[in-house]
Parts: C-alpha cells; structure tokens; sequence
C-alpha cells in the first residue's frame, strides 16, 4: 500500500493566481517559458520542502490591476493507493501509525490528508511568516480560498514525505564541495565501525609512505619540513600525506570519475555539463534511497516527492529518455517540467499536464479522454510524431507533402519572417481523414488551428465530419479559419494558377529536358484506369488539348516527395503580390485569427 499526492492547489503564487491541478504518480508539466511551470514545482517546494526560508516580495502574485496578493496559499490532498497507484478508500496500517490524527474522511469512508502552507508578510519584522496546517476537510475549488475550515498547527514538515528539488542548474562537480548540496549531504554520512576505520587508515598510511618513498620532490620536501624540529627542541615530526590521513577527512577530497573503463576515466570536471548535471541527479536519487533506507530501518514509511526541472538539459535524445526512465522508476513521486518533446512522447497521455497563461492566471490543460484506438491515435500521430506542437502557439494543417514544405516557405516570405519565430508549426497530416487527432489535441490545448484543405470532394466531406465532431460547426467552407481549394488538390491548383512553368522546370532541372515528352510517348494510348458513361476504358490522349499539363501532372503526382521540395523552393522566387489568391486568402486568415 502506498499514497498519493492527488490534488494541488496555489494561490497569490507568482504569475498563478488561482490554480488546482491533479497529480498522477509521474506527471510531466509542459508549456511555453514564463507558462507557470517554475512556479507550480516552487510552490510544491514551499508546502513541502524549505523555499519559505527564501520568500521574496517577488514571490507575491501581482494581479493585471497591479496589486499584489496579500498571501500565499497552498493545498495538498494526500490519499492512499495501492501499489499499481490505484486509488484505495483506507491508508495502510502503517501509514496511518504514521499521519496519526492528521487523516480525515468524507462522508463516503474515503479517508485522506489535507495540508495547508499560509504565507505571509509581517511588516513589523520586514520579513515573511509562514504556517503550516491540517484542514478538517477538502472544500469545494470555487470556494477554497475564501471557506472557513478549521485548522490544526502542523509544527513540522511531514517527515515520511521528503521533498526533493532537482534544479534547472545543477552539477555534480561544484556540488562535490557543497555540504549542503545532496552529494554532499550523502558524502558527510558517511560511517565505519572502529574496527574498519583501524584497517583502513593503516591501509591509507602504507600508500602515503610508499607514494613518498617513490618520489625524489616528496622525499626533499620532507627532509626540509623537518627542519621544524629544531623550534620544537627535536619533538616535532613532519608528514606529507598525498592521501588523506584520517578516515574522517575522506568526504573533503572525493571526486567522481567517469569514462568508458576505469582506464579511460577522467575527473567531472573535465565532462561536459550534460555528464555533469545527470550524475547530479542521479546523487539526488542516491540520497533518498539512503534516506529511505533508514525509515525502513525504523519500519516508517516512506514516500519521496521528486520535482525535476529540465532534467533534459544538456542530453541528447535518447539521454532525454534514459534520464526520464530512471526519474519514473524512482519510489514515490515524480514532477517533472519540460521543454522537451522527447520526454512527452514516452509519457503516457494521462500524465501530461499543459500550463497556459490566462491574463494574470495560469490554467491546466489535459488531454482528452478518447477510447483507447483513439487515445493511441493521438500519442502516435501527434505527440510522438509532433511533439513541438505541444509549445505551439498556433498550428497549421494541410495534407500533402508539397503543402507541408512550400507553406512554410511561403509564409516567410509573405511575412518576412521565419513562422517558428511566431510560434506557429506547420505539419502534414498524411492525407484526407488524418486530420481528428489534431483536432482534439488542439482543442484540449487550446492552441488555434488553421486548415489549407485540398478541394476535392471526398476530402471536404471528411473535413467536415471530423471539424464538425469536434467544433460543432457544419459549413466549414466559411470558418475564419479554413481556406479550402475550388475542387482540386494543391499541385493542380498551383498549375491552374500561373504556375505550371515552376513544374514544367523542376522536371526539367531532375530528369532532363526530354522527360516530359518521353513520358507522352510511353504512356500515350494507355489505360487511365476510368470509364466512360458506356463502360469503355478512357485512354490517355497527350495530344488533345490541356494533354501537356495533365502529363505534368502524372509525373509529379507519381513522384510528390521527390519533387515537393524543388517546387516549395521555386514558388517562394515568386514575388508575395503574385502568390496564387487562395494561399494569399489563408496567410490573411492567419494574419487576422492570431492578430499578427
């Protein structure tokens, strides 16, 4: 049996100033910079851990009318699982030995532990009081701040919940000669019985007398130190010891060495910050477990609260993804906050948490609740594939390849700047009825989406039932926000737009002059695979009219992924005021939904 910390709720923290979020066991936290993330694992810190002793003025919400909060608030509720992390109506025997009188039930026989940090400033000390309570209940979110719910002082943190801080900025060499920092933490604990320390100091003092007795500069510099014996009356004795002498300074000259075999190894601080900052972490992992050992020592329980900003910081990918495995396997519970789309894609959909500023607000954003094809469907289309949409400020759908890379292109163009500079991710879905897991992501995300859809029918007709069992709206020919071809797919309404030499080029530039031509003459009199009002076969005919552009149009439908690229570079020559009227029309909708 285990628990859990369910339900967190802050406010007058920073930019947050009202906010409730719930919590599984691992929760990921994503969102844009300045989204709230810092402050949501800070205020975790102040209910849980020591960040009261550094409250500031800043610390203090300061609302759009420019006042500032007059408190702090922070509730946890704690409720018990079992050891899948389900949730359980009782706490284990020895949890509750542990939280005592501090348990509480409602009226269903669901017990749990509410817990309250109240900060505040006192303008006579200059400074800032903070106190901890029990609440006899769980109030209601719409009221929670304002519900008067009698308290019990709670003097001391809850011990069997140690809160551990893994910081943005973190390495292990700079942390090695902290004593307070958590390596050095483990690093002062370190103990032997007397009989161990005997043994080893003997075993320290051979290497000092060998690792002297080997060296012509150590044996000179120890015959002139003893030169100090004539002040002491010949009662003195020099030693030189290139290793420390007693077992107890051992913990002042560690350092960790890392490298492919220990041949290879080298000091951290000849490593790169990503070595660095994940050996840091990892020694946070190492102190819990030494602390957990000793509870268990004790037959207390024990359940560590890990918050870990950036942890991918300086790794690559799949350091990314080791580093937040061995996070998930941690004992109790894991916060994580991220700038990372690797670290989202390996999450599972339910313990992702998007944060959003809302004015002086920050809100929570959670993925849908689908049934589970449509669940995968969204991880494996969207979050896995496109995980820098998930710190989008708006998204732009289209179906082709030729869309997907000419677009971007285009807009740069039409803008004069880059569209990841404003936030705005361009992605090709893959074709007509690919568009529902974009649909919902974007809308439990609350990022605007725009759609440039090809025109043919059977792909208007999907839009539509996809848009409309998402948004509610039917007439999807007028949304703000859709631009849709007159009956055509991209290519051909860029070739029925002026642009057919841009094609006509590209082929050229590819396969040669004769291309086109050599195609007529292979495929002409072949069958197109249709029929007539009479059931006949349609043959190709090059030599009628329009025959010249529908065999461009063959060989570059043939080949999309080969050509899209030269073509997306060739249209973005084009001057914007000659770019074809429908991609004018959408870069306008843009222009107006985002307010650029």
């Amino acid at each position: 049996m285990s628990i859990l910390i369910d339900t967190v709720r802050i406010a007058g923290f920073r930019g947050i100033k009202n906010l409730e979020v719930s919590l599984p066991r691992v929760a990921i936290l994503i969102g844009q910079n300045n989204s709230g993330k810092t402050s949501f694992l800070k205020a975790l810190q102040l209910a849980l851990g020591d960040y009261s002793r550094a409250l500031s003025e800043e610390d203090f919400h300061i609302g759009s009318n420019g006042h500032a909060a007059t408190e702090i608030l922070v509730d946890m509720r704690i409720v018990p699982t079992d050891t899948n992390g389900n949730k359980t109506q009782q706490f284990s025997t020895a949890w509750q030995a542990d939280l005592g009188d501090k348990i509480k039930a409602e009226a269903s026989g669901q017990q749990f532990v509410a817990t309250r940090i109240r900060a505040k400033r006192d303008p006579l000390k200059g400074s800032f009081d903070s106190k901890r309570t029990t609440l006899e209940k769980w109030p209601d979110f719409a009221n929670w701040t304002t519900d008067k719910i009698r308290e019990t002082n709670l003097t001391r943190r809850l011990e069997s919940l140690p809160f551990f801080a893994i910081e943005a900025q973190r390495d292990i060499h700079q942390e090695l000669r902290e004593r307070t920092s958590f390596v050095g933490r483990v690093l002062s604990g370190i103990k032997y019985d007397s009989g161990d320390i005997a043994t080893l100091e003997e075993l320290i003092k051979e290497v000092n007398d060998q690792a002297v007795s080997k060296s012509d500069e150590l044996k000179s510099l120890k015959a002139n130190l003893e030169e100090l014996n004539k002040s002491f009356q010949g009662g003195g004795n020099a030693e030189i010891t290139p290793f420390p002498k007693k077992i107890r300074d051992l913990s002042k000259h560690v350092s960790v060495h890392f490298g492919e075999d220990s041949a290879s190894s080298f000091s951290m601080e000849y490593h790169g910050m990503g070595t660095r900052s994940w050996a840091s972490l990892l020694t946070v992992k190492a102190f819990a477990e030494l602390l957990g050992q000793q509870h268990a020592s004790e037959e207390k329980p024990f359940f560590p609260i890990f918050a870990a900003e950036e942890p991918e910081a300086h790794l690559h990918p799949n350091a990314q993804k080791t580093i937040y495995r061995q996070l998930a396997a941690s004992k109790g519970q894991v916060i994580v906050s991220t700038h990372s789309p690797y670290l989202a894609a390996i999450a599972k959909n339910r313990d992702i948490r998007g944060l959003k500023r809302a004015g002086d607000n920050v809100k929570i954003l959670l993925l849908p609740e689908l049934e589970p094809e449509d669940q995968r469907r969204l991880h494996r289309e969207v979050i896995h594939s496109r995980g820098e949409i998930l710190f989008s400020k708006a998204i732009v759908l289209c179906e082709g390849e030729t869309e997907e890379q000419a677009l971007p292109l285009l807009f740069k163009t039409y803008f004069e700047c880059h569209p990841f500079e404003l936030g705005i991710n361009f992605v090709g879905v893959g074709g007509a009825g690919k568009y529902l897991p974009f649909f919902s992501f974007s809308t439990a995300f609350d990022i605007p989406v725009f759609f440039f859809s090809d025109g043919e029918p059977n792909i208007v007709r999907d839009l539509k039932k996809h848009y409309e069992s998402i948004f509610g709206t039917t007439d999807v020919t007028s949304c703000p926000n859709i631009t849709i071809l007159p009956n055509d797919d991209f290519e051909g309404y860029l070739m029925a737009n002026n642009c057919m030499p841009i094609f006509e080029t590209v082929i050229s530039e590819l396969d040669g002059a004769d291309k086109i031509e050599n195609w007529k003459n292979m495929r002409q009199g072949t069958d197109t695979g249709k029929r007539d009002s009479a059931g006949n076969s349609i043959l190709r005919d090059y030599t009628t009219t329009g025959g010249h552009e529908r065999a461009i149009s063959e060989i570059i439908d043939k080949s999309k992924p080969k050509y899209s690229p030269a073509v997306a570079s060739k249209l973005c020559e084009l001057d914007k005021i000659v770019f074809p009227p429908k991609i004018i029309e959408f870069f306008e909708k843009i222009k107006r939904g985002l307010k650029l």
